[in-house]
């Protein structure tokens, strides 16, 4: 409802026969590029700033250039790179990026892949990845230290070029091997490329690294490689067969591109790479230790397209699980009471929410009340005209329901910041005159920002953490806030005390109950001259960890950061809210 942006998606291939093969068979020397083409338009809703994809052409004499990129910005880009792949049909490695900024760094150079390049093949590396590193200012001052300058500041861009330097060192390592054993010019550059070991370059380059990542990657010399953090943060699955390689964000992607169901896809496990050598031999290997069991459930509840098998079913469970509480919200007046769900990703957990009504004997009203018009456009700059245009992003269906005597029990996948619900959704709602609308949260309230690459990284941003401030300012309970401030404060400090570690903002929602938060929020979101009384509705910790047992990732809503770098920046989050919006309380 309120486009959340998901940083990056990725896809690879590796093709393990002649291309000459993929064309008598498939009729297409275009074969790789298709399937990356139709990969990334698969996975187009994680990446809506740009695109970029990039290949190794093994086979290219010396003297013509082997590794090739292309990027793109705006909606478009898919299209327009691929416009621009002309000489590509000999290679035998691809990737393919889609990305959206959620650092506030926009522009053609900060869209995946990077690429460094080096004049010894197996020193050229080509780099992207679905990754926010939470501590990249302690890799570049480690790269600092070690005699490197960067030319910028981002974890793209300093994650290049600390894995370039261990590559570098990798071939080295090998340079000298060869010559020990007696060989010379051309039999020495074979040699490395033969022996160019990723797993050892990956296990001296990411121990240091805090955050959720898949990192992708492809070597002049033929290399492949993706590789998951140990916490299992962020998601990435494989496909081989004896044609293909083949990794992607998402498992439906990899289905549908290849016919395949779900059993014969791999999830690349926390702390593991999936590894393809320059001769075709694809391993999987433990590059770090698993660290926890933190899988994104964010991802299940909103991002992932839910053509995956398992978060159907999931959606389907989390809308179920609410049954109870929207029943208390109506009185149990289902007689009078529309059921209905925001466009679009809430449509699974609304079937899921029905099904479970109809378990207990109870035949619901249900109608498609809600529908996405249009978007805002962009070159109105007048606050009021575009106020105006966001109040009708949706539009509603006219006589669905009676008016004055029909509640409207109406569901979303989530409730962050709370804009959309204020600016448009309850406006274009109270046209119907409902009795009462009980809105549905299929995930518990959003408490915390997200690091580890989902753009919601400020506290002021959730509506859940200003109403927290709202009642603890009207209460009187300043010294809740300026303690929080106080332990945040400490704990960002080189020596601090005792007490000088964990998530201090949780003691900010201490206080109060999820009802009485709602209670706020809803004041706070409910637009002037509103008629209908509004009542929130949200999945509990306990339904979610019940609907998707397997994904522990639940920090949005707990606090519970998987990482130290999670909760060094939600702490850091709180010092810099306070600093710049509320400083000097002293009531």
């Amino acid at each position: 409802m309120e486009e959340l942006k998901h940083e990056c998606g990725v896809a690879m291939i590796r093709l393990l026969r002649p291309v000459s093969y993929y064309q008598q068979k498939y009729g297409t020397k275009h074969y790789a590029l298709n399937k990356l083409y139709l990969m990334m338009e698969k996975q187009h809703n994680r990446g809506q700033e740009g695109a970029g994809i990039a290949c190794v052409n093994m086979k290219a004499p010396v003297g013509e250039e082997y590794m090739f990129r292309e990027r793109a910005e705006g909606k478009e880009a898919i299209t327009e790179i691929f416009n621009h792949v002309q000489g590509w049909e000999e290679a035998s490695l691809f990737m393919g990026h889609l990305r959206y900024s959620t650092t506030g760094k926009s522009g053609l150079q900060y869209i995946h892949p990077f690429l460094r390049r080096n004049n010894w093949r197996a020193k050229n590396l080509c780099l992207c990845g679905n990754f926010n590193m939470t501590n990249i200012d302690e890799i570049f001052e480690k790269i600092v230290q070690q005699g490197q300058s960067p030319r910028m500041f981002g974890d793209s861009y300093i994650t290049l070029e600390w894995m370039g330097h261990r590559l570098d060192r990798e071939v080295e390592r090998n340079f000298n091997a060869a010559k020990r054993i007696g060989l010379q010019d051309l039999d020495v550059t074979h040699y490395i490329d033969d022996h160019v070991d990723i797993s050892r370059v990956l296990r001296s380059a990411l121990p240091d690294y805090d955050g959720g990542y898949v990192l992708c990657g492809l070597t002049g010399s033929g290399e492949m490689f993706a590789v998951r953090d140990p916490w299992g943060i962020r998601p990435a699955f494989y496909y081989q067969d004896d044609e293909v390689v083949a990794v992607a964000s998402e498992r439906p992607v990899l289905q549908t591109t290849f016919d395949l169901s779900a059993d014969q896809i791999q999830e690349i496990a926390p702390g593991q790479a999936l590894i393809v050598s320059s001769h075709g031999e694809a391993k999987t290997d433990i590059i770090m230790p698993q660290k926890g069991d933190y899988q994104c459930s964010f991802e299940r509840i909103y991002f992932s397209r839910g053509s995956d098998c398992e978060i159907y079913q999931e959606r389907k469970r989390l809308g179920e699980q609410l049954t109870a509480p929207i029943l208390r919200a109506v009185e149990d007046d289902t007689e009078h009471t529309v059921f209905s769900f925001i466009p679009n990703t809430a449509e699974v957990a609304f079937y899921g929410m029905v099904e479970g009504f109809r378990r207990q004997g109870l035949d619901v009203r249900t109608e498609k009340v809600a529908w996405k018009d249009i978007k805002l456009r962009t070159f109105i700059t007048e606050a009021g005209a575009r106020n105006d245009l966001a109040a009708h992003v949706y539009d509603i269906t006219y006589g669905c329901l009676e008016p004055y005597k029909d509640n409207l029990v109406i569901i979303d996948d989530s409730i962050v910041r709370g804009t959309t619900l204020k600016e448009s959704i309850f406006k274009i709602l109270d046209r119907l005159h409902p009795k009462k609308i009980v809105m549905v949260s299929s995930s518990p309230q959003v408490r915390y920002p997200d690091f580890y690459g989902i753009d919601m990284a400020r506290l002021e941003e959730l509506c859940a953490f200003r109403a927290a401030i709202a009642l603890l300012e009207e209460r009187g309970m300043w010294q809740v806030i300026t303690d929080t401030y106080e332990a945040c404060k400490n704990s960002l400090t080189p020596n601090p005390s005792p007490k000088g570690e964990g998530n201090f903002v949780q003691a900010i929602y201490r206080p109060f109950s999820v009802e009485e938060i709602n209670e706020k929020m809803v004041e706070m979101m409910r637009p002037q001259g509103m008629e209908a009384p509004i009542e929130l509705v949200f999945q509990s910790i306990e339904g979610l960890h019940t609907a998707i047992p397997n994904h522990h990732g639940d920090w949005y809503f707990t606090g519970d950061y998987p990482t130290p770098g999670g909760i060094r920046r939600v702490n850091e989050a709180f010092v810099n809210w306070y600093e710049n919006h509320h400083n000097g309380i002293t009531k």
